[in-house]
């Protein structure tokens, strides 16, 4: 066989269950992957992306996660599974020497030991005994291609989450694997980042390395793509299905691909002449501005949220050059948010958005300067308390879901403050509110992860707060869950809400705020 039609990855799925659930979350589906391809797999959240990603790269394992009817293939090497104890058993080590995954949750592909970038970046070749000359020069050589090189010596827990996503694919290509799989590859990164991330993979397939894409969006890095296969779980009542598959061309401005709640190219550069902007365009692609902003009372009325002058630093670690004290991240910010007003803060990774964010309800202090919520100073003040006028969405959900089912989790706090009654009552609205109605008695792990931010924005609303803080609001939501987040925040807005959001998407900030500022150097400006 020639290079190009020799496969280096394939798997065929009839059925895959997980241990302990009747439904199979894949049915099937099949997929092959030839050395230099980009193989594109579109579809909404909880069509079974991710599983397939992890069946293709040995983190779910036949036998051990679940059931499995189907086969494997790695470098001419088949494995067939009928789904019985007898079945083969693929070794996760080996498997990995060949085939690298990045997962949707970047952090859970670190190691969690690791002091430094640089030392997460060698841990992988650490374990195999590469030379250390040769482990020296692979971690230049691959901060390099994923613009870490500046970022070498901090503790990876100090790495905002397009860093973050950034130093897992840095950890997976080091390597140099057959096959690479990326679930949401350009999750939370900004336009350089994704621009680093895109060119990484032009540059591995020209030298031989099979690549997946696993994507929610129909956009221009998909539209790279040798082949698209799309799943939807929504057609299917045994699980997520292969619906349509074929080249970009002949798949943009399918039915399939609106049905599965694609999302479409962000504006202008998208594949094509601008078809599956059309079929798949939601709120990201062409949704409606909001809404004027209520006008004010007579009066003196206090903006919901406000900050003045407000400066801060990190403590700098004491094992970088320099002489700071502090790392500066805000200088002199000054900001405020009407009641009803939709205000989004953009900026690369790294700028301090989520810094900015955690002083809106005192999990940061400032340095310098004040923070005033409905009018009243928060320094001193309990987080607590606070809480009562501020909901502050995570940019990772399980950050802040615990509960044992979705209803619990949506009511969590609420007895105390409106009864039982009062509760149950609110935490349904805030569930219908983002198209979670029916998902009640299913535990928060159990859905998907658009629906897990979702919900947790669900129990931000329950409360209605005078202020919603939002962190990168819109990761991991597929057309369907954008289209939920938004009527959600334009209600709460037009009930009188003030709402900060930060994200990386500016496209989507310039079609759903008021006001568009971008933080830059610790400082806010209007664009």
């Amino acid at each position: 066989m020639t290079a190009t039609t020799r496969t280096a990855l394939q798997i065929r799925i009839e059925a895959f269950t997980f241990h302990g659930e009747d439904t199979p979350v894949l049915t099937d589906t099949a997929l092959s992957v030839t050395p230099g391809s980009l193989t594109a797999v579109l579809g909404g959240s909880g069509s079974g992306k991710s599983t397939l990603g992890k069946l293709l790269a040995g983190w779910l394992r036949a036998g051990h996660a679940g059931q499995f009817r189907g086969s494997l293939e790695l470098g001419g090497t088949v494995l067939e599974f009928r789904g019985v104890p007898d079945d083969p058993r693929i070794n996760p080590a080996e498997w990995s020497r060949r085939v690298a995954f990045v997962p949707q949750d970047a952090a859970a592909m670190l190691s969690s030991v690791r002091a430094t970038v640089a030392e997460e970046l060698a841990f992988g070749l650490e374990n195999r005994a590469t030379a250390r000359e040769d482990m020296l020069r692979a971690v230049e050589r691959t901060a390099a291609r994923t613009g870490l090189s500046r970022l070498l010596d901090r503790d990876p827990a100090t790495l905002s989450g397009g860093e973050l996503r950034r130093l897992a694919v840095g950890c997976a290509v080091i390597t140099e694997p057959d096959v690479l799989i990326l679930d949401e590859p350009l999750a939370s990164l900004d336009a350089a980042g994704a621009a680093q991330v895109e060119d990484l993979v032009r540059s591995l397939r020209g030298t031989g390395t099979g690549v997946v894409l696993l994507s929610q969006a129909a956009d221009r890095f998909a539209g790279e793509a040798t082949h698209w296969t799309i799943l939807d779980a929504q057609t299917a009542l045994d699980g997520g299905t292969v619906t349509a598959a074929g080249t970009p061309a002949q798949l943009a401005g399918s039915a399939e691909l609106e049905r599965a709640g694609v999302i479409g190219p962000h504006g202008p550069g998208g594949i094509g002449s601008g078809a599956v902007g059309s079929a798949g365009s939601g709120v990201a692609a062409g949704g409606r501005r909001p809404g004027p902003v209520p006008a004010a009372a007579p009066g003196p009325a206090p903006a919901s949220l406000e900050l003045r002058g407000v400066g801060f630093g990190y403590a700098r670690d004491p094992r970088l050059p320099g002489t700071g004290a502090q790392d500066r991240v805000l200088r002199d910010v000054d900001f405020a948010v009407r009641p009803g007003e939709i205000i989004a803060v953009t900026g690369p990774n790294g700028a301090g958005k989520s810094t900015l964010l955690r002083h809106f309800n005192g999990l940061l202090r400032p340095t310098e300067g004040d923070v005033l919520v409905c009018g009243r100073s928060i320094a001193g003040v309990p987080v607590g308390k606070v809480a009562a006028s501020m909901g502050l969405l995570f940019q990772h959900p399980r950050d802040q879901l615990f509960e044992r089912t979705v209803l619990r989790e949506a009511a969590f706090g609420l007895r105390q403050l409106f009864g039982k009654a009062g509760a149950e009552a609110r935490s349904r609205a805030a569930l219908a509110e983002v198209g979670l109605s029916g998902t009640e008695e299913a535990h928060p792990a159990e859905l998907s992860a658009s629906q897990q931010r979702l919900l947790a924005l669900a129990t931000v609303l329950a409360r209605e707060p005078a202020v919603l803080a939002l962190d990168e609001p819109t990761v991991g939501l597929d057309r369907h869950g954008l289209e939920a987040l938004q009527g959600a925040v334009g209600r709460a807005a037009a009930r009188g809400a003030a709402v900060a959001m930060v994200t990386h998407d500016l496209e989507y900030a310039r079609r759903n705020a008021h006001r568009v500022l971008e933080l830059s150097g610790g400082s806010l400006r209007d664009i």
